[in-house]
């Protein structure tokens, strides 16, 4: 492969482009003896953040004040569907808009998270762009806000995501990226971020655990799913250290893992959430597992997170060759089929900073 080649990699046509931004604060007394009630609070709030937010040409907007956590993802259908912990919401950004204040019946938040999602096309290319709007957002909601010097998290996550079986399915068409580091982008596109942003990079995987791998790793004399997840680990383990890919998790345990910068973020898995924390100064840490002998579940959950020294001037895009090379080590040690099973990998990258 040659070097020019090396810097970028081919992924699918079909792979999809998602961004969304939040931007939040904590709900102090301060903030909250400004209104009747809480429920006042929020509804106050929620209508100054659209009437801006329609200013900005920000589209896609919800308000969170239940202290449930945003995940975003593609679907040809909006919706929202809340867990215990968290707000999952599905939409199109091509397609969809909404203007949505979602709260719970007398529970007052903790914070007060607004969370943006990209709309239009060319979710990557306008990403800049799309920041810009909503550190704009930022500077004229801080003065609207009751109560002075209100500390502000702006969080902007992206993500590319496809079928890491996708060319046997007969979509074989691809497209080179380089992959480069989001502060990298706007800065070329005039779009400054504080000097002190935090910035984490990984991938993640979801592999579905069917007939096929029970079969190959489960004995009928097993008494649990032990062995099972200790063959898949050790393999996953064993082909990532092989690319030189030291930064990696394994969760089967049913619980959705949230991957963190150690370095600056409290850890504490929850109900629904297994915390994974990296710190990507950190030299060659171990490999984290967690898995439940007793539970089988759907799909077994991988991560694999960059390190400083795997972004370059050009991107991301020789650390994902490797992560590819990786896993089509990984995957010809199983028995699976790959034109009926759907291995969906996910190319993360996120920043965030105080404003």
């Amino acid at each position: 492969m040659s070097v020019s080649r090396q810097k970028k990699v081919y992924l699918p046509t079909t792979a999809r482009k998602n961004q969304y931004i939040t931007v939040g604060f904590p709900l102090s007394e301060a903030i909250l003896a400004a209104y009747p009630d809480a429920a006042s609070c929020y509804q106050a709030l929620s209508q100054i953040i659209f009437k801006l937010a329609d200013q900005h040409d920000l589209m896609n907007v919800h308000v969170i004040a239940n202290d449930k956590l945003p995940v975003i993802r593609y679907h040809s259908e909006s919706y929202c569907f809340p867990s215990a912990e968290q707000l999952r919401i599905f939409y199109n950004p091509a397609y969809h808009e909404a203007r949505q204040l979602h709260t719970t019946p007398d529970f007052i938040a903790r914070k007060f998270r607004v969370a943006f999602l990209a709309t239009g096309a060319d979710i990557r290319v306008n990403s800049a762009a799309f920041h810009a709007k909503v550190q704009q957002f930022v500077e004229q909601l801080k003065p609207l806000l009751p109560v002075t010097d209100v500390p502000i998290k702006v969080r902007d996550h992206q993500h590319l995501s496809y079928d890491f079986f996708a060319k046997a399915k007969g979509n074989k068409e691809t497209y080179g990226y380089k992959l480069r580091a989001i502060d990298s982008r706007y800065h070329a596109r005039e779009c400054d971020l504080p000097e002190n942003h935090s910035a984490l990079c990984y991938v993640t995987i979801s592999m579905p655990i069917n007939r096929q791998i029970l079969s190959q790793f489960k004995q009928p004399q097993d008494a649990d799913y032990g062995n099972l997840y200790q063959s898949i680990s050790q393999a996953f383990i064993d082909a990532a250290h092989s690319k030189q890919l030291n930064r990696i998790a394994m969760v089967a345990n049913g619980l959705t893992p949230l991957v963190r910068n150690s370095k600056y973020e409290k850890l504490q898995t929850t109900a629904e959430s297994q915390m994974i924390g990296f710190d990507p100064n950190a030299q060659a840490p171990a490999p984290i597992t967690h898995w439940d002998s007793n539970k089988l579940v759907d799909s077994v959950r991988f991560a694999i997170v960059a390190s400083k020294s795997d972004v370059t001037d050009e991107g991301y895009g020789r650390f994902m060759n490797q992560v590819e090379e990786a896993l089509q080590s990984f995957t010809s040690k199983l028995d699976l089929d790959r034109e009926r099973v759907d291995m969906t990998l996910r190319f993360h990258q996120h920043i965030s900073y105080n404003k």
